[in-house]
């Protein structure tokens, strides 16, 4: 019987708690945005978490699993104090989350200096794949810069001989544009690298305008969150989906669409994007999620949902490996290692820099049988893909 988990808030961290007699307890500190505009990302991630404990009855090698929440409120420094924190309960075996790269950067020496497993479930900032790869970080996600990379190969495909690029300036933005820019053959007419943090560009305007006097084919853009449908509404505004063919990463996904399909923002329909990941592939592990996910919240669930599922049967994995000895910091990281579990992206591998090797699809939005806007897989871009930093690693 999957036993029920009570939820507690105490000083300003959420916690999916065991009931508080159990002493027996896999404890996971889990830092994401939960408040902000950006906390839809968040929340997202964290309706992950609790349904995977849900999916995994709720114990891991007889103990029950404990999650504590932190907010990083989309902020490098309190996240890195969030992490801190975490990192001095020696209860603590396992921090995991971390969606924005520079929150990531800015925690990762506290968490790994304490002696903790870090797993990244989003941010891929590249210098954790090379120079600073760890024996104890992990990815259920990807490199920064691989997405980009398959969709410059997908621009190849499809003919485009010029681009405009537009991403934030920030660590993951100017990972974007560099993963495009190294695959894409044709011609960059123009970049644009716009703010970003608490005072993030809205107003694209200039830049469209920009855009469209270039003359480019295509435009290429990365915006997570609420700038991404700013971006769509503007571009949309601008009548640029008469002149420019959009192709997007990390824009378009199960977080945006339901609110792009209520303002009737007909312009994604039939755009392209790029991910390791989508509700339609078909294995038992991701159907089992996207159909209790749309059961449990009402919405198609995202890739940021679906990495930080990943995060729980993983641990799980690794834990049960060791016989539920979390002391076994060797036993565990080579569990961790092994990738020996049920992802919902199918087969799962590592790299010797603790990054998945993985395909990238190539999806386009589509309005599916239910009428709701989603994302399709229409090829395969690039087979069991190693991310291009894994050279620079010296493990």
């Amino acid at each position: 019987m999957i036993k029920k988990l009570a939820i507690a808030t105490i000083a300003g961290a959420t916690m999916l708690a065991a009931p508080a007699w159990s002493a027996d307890t896999v404890k996971i500190g889990f830092i994401t945005t939960l408040s902000t505009p950006a906390a839809i990302l968040g929340q997202n991630q964290r309706n992950a978490v609790e349904l995977a404990v849900e999916h995994a009855g709720g114990q891991i090698a007889g103990m029950d699993i404990e999650i504590i929440f932190e907010d990083d409120a989309f902020n490098p420094q309190t996240g890195r104090v969030a992490s801190e924190r975490l990192a001095a309960d020696p209860d603590v075996h396992f921090i995991g989350g971390y969606i924005w790269s520079h929150v990531l950067l800015a925690s990762s020496k506290a968490v790994l200096d304490a002696g903790k497993f870090m797993i990244s479930t989003n941010a891929g900032a590249s210098q954790m794949a090379g120079a600073d790869c760890h024996e104890n970080f992990f990815s259920t996600s990807w490199e920064n810069s691989q997405n980009p990379r398959a969709m410059g190969e997908v621009l190849n495909q499809r003919g485009v001989k010029s681009l405009y690029v537009m991403a934030p300036n920030y660590a993951a933005g100017k990972n974007m544009v560099e993963g495009v820019e190294a695959t894409f053959t044709g011609e960059i007419l123009g970049r644009d690298m716009t703010r970003w943090g608490a005072d993030a560009q809205l107003d694209f305007s200039a830049e469209l305008a920009k855009a469209r006097a270039s003359g480019a084919e295509a435009i290429f853009i990365f915006y997570p969150g609420r700038a991404g449908g700013a971006f769509i509404k503007q571009y949309m505004q601008a009548g640029l989906e008469e002149v420019m063919d959009l192709y997007t990463v990390f824009t378009v996904d199960g977080i945006s669409l339901p609110r792009f399909q209520e303002a009737e923002l007909s312009g994604v329909l039939g755009t392209f994007n790029t991910n390791y990941w989508s509700p339609d592939l078909d294995n038992a592990q991701n159907q089992r999620f996207v159909a209790d996910y749309i059961e449990k919240y009402g919405q198609i669930p995202s890739h940021y949902s679906s990495q930080a599922y990943d995060l729980v049967f993983m641990i799980k994995a690794a834990v049960e490996a060791v016989d539920g000895d979390l002391d076994d910091m060797d036993g565990i990281r080579e569990a961790l290692e092994s990738a020996n579990f049920d992802s919902v992206r199918g087969d799962f591998e590592y790299g010797s820099n603790h990054f998945p090797i993985q395909n990238f699809y190539l999806r386009e939005v589509v309005e599916d049988s239910e009428g709701r806007w989603a994302t399709q897989i229409v090829s395969t871009v690039y087979e069991n893909m190693e991310n291009p930093y894994i050279a620079d690693c010296p493990m």
